[in-house]
């Protein structure tokens, strides 16, 4: 995936400034696929070039004009194009993995505070998640009408959010695990 599919797909769920697109980079998407303030500058302008995003003077009050970024209909059908491909096995590369497998070859306890780091990562992680979901899709949604159902935008992020928060359970759980091992280990050296 490039950052330009990320980039329109979170122009298409709702247009912005650049400043504007980065800040959700860091609060929700980021979590799935990081970039850089300078990236997401960069890549619009190309974007911009190649005609897969419209950008329009937006007067502002007291402020400079933002230019605002929206899909154009060349750059929804690239993302067509993209979203048809087959997406290629990823390559898992887990730095931590290999150093708990490399633990057996040196001290066990040397690596419990690298894992308990990476355990208190994960469950701020999944309470970050937990609470945007209680927030964004529990029962009394603000931006629901009473009665309908969301749309298939919201659908499918919180589909996204969920197997966000399955993650980081499974880490949790997964780094539980290890910590066990690691803990028993050093009792039996």
């Amino acid at each position: 995936m490039a950052l330009e599919h990320a980039i329109l797909v979170s122009l298409l769920e709702k247009p912005g400034s650049g400043y504007e697109l980065a800040r959700r980079f860091e609060r929700s998407i980021g979590y799935f696929w990081t970039a850089t303030h300078q990236q997401i500058y960069r890549v619009l302008k190309r974007m911009e070039a190649d005609g897969w995003v419209d950008v329009r003077e937006v007067p502002q009050q007291g402020r400079p004009d933002k230019k605002e970024c929206s899909v154009s209909a060349r750059g929804l059908s690239a993302l067509g194009e993209w979203l048809h491909e087959p997406i290629q096995p990823e390559s898992v590369r887990h730095e931590l993995a290999v150093k708990i497998r490399g633990a057996a070859f040196d001290d066990p306890r040397a690596l419990i505070g690298e894992v308990e780091r990476h355990q208190r990562m994960h469950l701020g992680r999944l309470e970050h998640y937990l609470a945007g979901e209680r927030r964004d899709f529990g029962r009394s949604d603000p931006g629901m009408p009473e009665g309908r159902t969301p749309d298939a935008g919201r659908e499918l992020q919180h589909a996204v959010l969920r197997g966000g928060i399955a993650y980081e359970r499974m880490m949790i759980s997964w780094l539980d695990d290890v910590l066990a091992t690691l803990r028993r280990l050093d009792r039996d050296r």
